[in-house]
């Protein structure tokens, strides 16, 4: 269809995007090293790594991979939260030709099993902390060399040391666990350099990342996204935000707020990649639930670039410090991952001046490949359009386009959509429509002006009467009430109704009751949407990103 999306594009945003430009990340990576070699790279716990020291330490560690006898293509998988070891690593196993695979540091050993067994991986790079976790199914797995990293292993001398020592004596908080033919991070980089490192050369077509799904529909997946997959949806993102950044004073050097853990792929594209093309500085927050001391770090600084989730962005406006931040460089407030609340978003503009700019991707994409335009000055509900190089289509479910205005599954092509799912090669099809197009499960309308409002996942509609209800829509409802923090809403079988609409509720305002909702939504939504059933906790299930979890709830 034609790309009716384009017209609503701020000036200067291209319509598409070239990834020749680069021959593979590695290309990239190295043009950023030899461009801001004393530039700050990454920031974590007030240690600062520059380009020039990335550049080293990467080549040390690729040296390392080298050594031991791993060839291009191989998969390593990096099993830690966001600290200066993360970007090392992961470029170091780039510039080696070999593959990442990101693992969730929280992982149950039941996920951490699945996801080794399923990508074949070699080599781990695990922080001890979770290191127990891997004890427990290495031997069922094609592991043979774990990489043992301590959060102060970067943090240089005597801050590392220190770092350590407290962790594991004082705050002990490195579980017992035995592990074969193990090596410290710092050893093996001190192995690597005296290996040295032999240059590889990567193409475009190569396969950079095996990147897993959350698994919220079923058993994660692994995503297979190429070196040019990651460029391309890099480009789209930079040029996206442009616009923004370009503004006078013009940000040269964008300081990027990076509580989302860089293992997921919202945070590798949006804060990693972006802030290595841009010559910007990656803030690295190891632990983003500790929101005071998330406050803390904010407050040392003036950030430019602040991606996070409906959840985080609730969490820390609900904090009375947060109000004390500055907030005078902030241009880019981006949210993805789940919906941005109406409220929330309301909220977040009155504190901190700047618009939350809300997206939609998946795992499968790269990231984003709907937004928002980086100009908006307020927030609309809706994903925004497709970014350029992106093509959408919202499709009926044989496939075909549905006409504007009119509810169907979101669609997507474009050089940042995966080239498949690992080793899925019977269900791979599937996945796709006939002309190319990735399923992406999720329903929506398409306005237009090219912008695009998501109704719900399919397998989260709710079914009362013949009436299809959006929990996305019941939730956005509940949340205004000024005595509810969080909420989510799921279908529950119902002997007249076929389905009704079940609530849970995490309270705000201890004397909320389940009377003053049901009051609060009979004002709000049409008879047969209102909740049924009530219940209240103390917290919900959530991703490692923070998205609520409704098919936990469901289950349970």
């Amino acid at each position: 269809m034609e790309k009716i999306w384009i017209k609503s594009y701020p000036a200067g945003v291209p319509a598409d995007i070239d990834t020749s430009a680069y021959e593979s990340l590695n290309h990239l990576f190295q043009e950023s090293f030899d461009k801001f070699g004393s530039r700050t790279a990454f920031e974590n716990m007030g240690v600062k790594l520059s380009y020039a020291e990335l550049d080293e330490r990467s080549q040390q560690f690729a040296g390392f991979l080298q050594s031991q006898g791993l060839k291009p293509g191989d998969r390593v998988a990096l099993m830690m939260p966001n600290l200066l070891q993360y970007p090392i690593a992961l470029c170091g196993v780039l510039r080696a030709g070999m593959v990442v695979v990101n693992v969730n540091p929280l992982y149950t050993p039941r996920e951490l099993e699945h996801q080794m067994k399923d990508s074949g991986a070699r080599m781990i790079v695990v922080l001890e902390n979770m290191a127990n976790t891997l004890a427990e199914v290495i031997s069922r797995t094609q592991i043979e060399q774990v990489v043992l990293a301590k959060v102060g292993d970067q943090l240089g001398f005597p801050k590392g040391l220190i770092t350590n020592f407290v962790i594991r004596y004082v705050k002990k908080m490195v579980p017992e666990f035995s592990l074969p033919k193990t090596i410290g991070f710092n050893a093996a980089m001190a192995q690597g350099k005296a290996a040295g490192f032999k240059k590889v050369a990567t193409s475009a077509d190569d396969i950079a990342f095996l990147q897993y799904t959350g698994g919220t529909t079923g058993v994660s997946k692994g995503a297979v996204l190429l070196h040019r997959t990651l460029i391309g949806a890099l480009l789209s993102s930079h040029a996206w935000l442009k616009p923004v950044l370009d503004v006078e004073p013009k940000i040269e050097s964008p300081l990027i707020v990076t509580a989302l853990p860089l293992y997921h792929v919202f945070a590798l594209v949006t804060c990693c990649l972006l802030g290595m093309r841009t010559g910007g500085c990656n803030l690295l927050i190891t632990n983003p639930r500790d929101l005071q001391a998330l406050i803390g770090e904010l407050k040392k600084h003036r950030f430019h670039v602040f991606p996070a989730v409906n959840t985080l962005f609730n969490g820390l406006i609900n904090q009375p410090s947060f109000s004390e931040v500055d907030f005078s460089s902030l241009r880019v407030s981006n949210g993805g991952g789940m919906a941005v609340q109406s409220a929330v978003a309301e909220r977040w503009m009155k504190i901190t001046g700047c618009p939350i700019i809300e997206g939609f991707g998946m795992t499968e994409t790269s990231s984003g490949i709907t937004c928002n335009p980086a100009t908006s000055r307020e927030y609309t509900g809706t994903v925004g359009v497709p970014m350029p190089g992106a093509d959408v289509e919202i499709c009926d479910d044989d496939g075909n386009a549905v006409p504007l205005g009119e509810r169907g599954e979101i669609c997507m092509k474009g050089e940042m959509v995966m080239r498949e799912y690992w080793q899925r090669a019977h269900e791979n099809p599937q996945h796709f429509t006939k002309t190319g197009y990735f399923k992406s499960g999720d329903i929506a309308v398409m306005d237009h002006t090219g912008f695009i409002k998501i109704v719900d996942r399919k397998k989260d509609m709710i079914l009362v009467s013949g009436f299809n209800v959006y929990p996305n829509e019941i939730e956005d409802v509940v949340v205004q009430h000024p005595g509810v923090l969080e909420c989510a809403a799921v279908g529950v079988p119902d002997k007249n109704a076929g389905e009704a609409v079940k609530l849970f509720v995490v309270k705000k305002d201890p004397n909320l009751t389940a009377e003053m909702i049901q009051e609060f939504c009979k004002v709000q939504l049409t008879g047969y949407k209102k909740p049924k059933f009530i219940v209240f906790r103390d917290d919900l299930p959530k991703s490692n990103v923070g998205k609520i979890l409704r098919r936990e709830l469901r289950d349970k």
